[in-house]
């Protein structure tokens, strides 16, 4: 399986809160290995920690980093940068060559993206040309460029299964 990673890039804890868990939420499920955060929240941290210690896998989220570095490091032990972006060329048009890299960085934007991402980004992709939220841009990245289903991503030890029914809920304990 691919290494990929979300880079969160700047987040406003008096208004980013929830999307920024939702970005976490959706990068682990659908096979994402950890989330960096550029900013300093340990609420996310706790939050993301307790969904992974009760569903399962081996996700991380490592917080207050320097993003400039995390891009640089990644960049040179081999690793491609994915910076979503209604900017950015039309996901259809380049998912093709996303999927060759073996180590993805996706980059998901908060506050003003600072202009050098542009740069540094191997690829700027665009779910669409269109304002939308980046919780669902990186939801449809991850489903077109995984070579698996991510819906049908295994966790390891999870505590907490659900049973899939056609009506009604059911949760067991591990």
């Amino acid at each position: 399986m691919k290494e990929i990673v979300v880079l969160r890039l700047g987040h406003r804890p008096e208004r980013d809160k929830r999307i920024t868990t939702h970005v976490g939420l959706v990068a682990r499920a659908f096979g994402s290995k950890g989330m960096l955060l550029a900013s300093k929240d340990t609420g996310i941290k706790k939050s993301l920690d307790d969904v992974t210690a009760r569903w399962g896998g081996t996700f991380f989220l490592k917080n207050d980093i320097n993003w400039k570095r995390e891009i640089k490091d990644w960049k040179n032990s081999g690793g491609k940068v994915c910076h979503l972006s209604m900017y950015g060329l039309n996901l259809s048009d380049i998912s093709h060559e996303i999927k060759t890299a073996n180590k993805l960085m996706i980059v998901v934007g908060a506050e003003k993206v600072p202009p050098e991402i542009y740069e540094l980004a191997d690829w700027n992709v665009a779910v669409g040309n269109q304002p939308h939220s980046e919780v669902a841009a990186l939801a449809v990245t991850l489903d077109r460029i995984l070579d698996t289903d991510p819906l049908k991503h295994d966790f390891s030890n999870p505590k907490l299964e659900i049973k899939p029914m056609p009506i009604g809920k059911k949760v067991t304990e591990k």
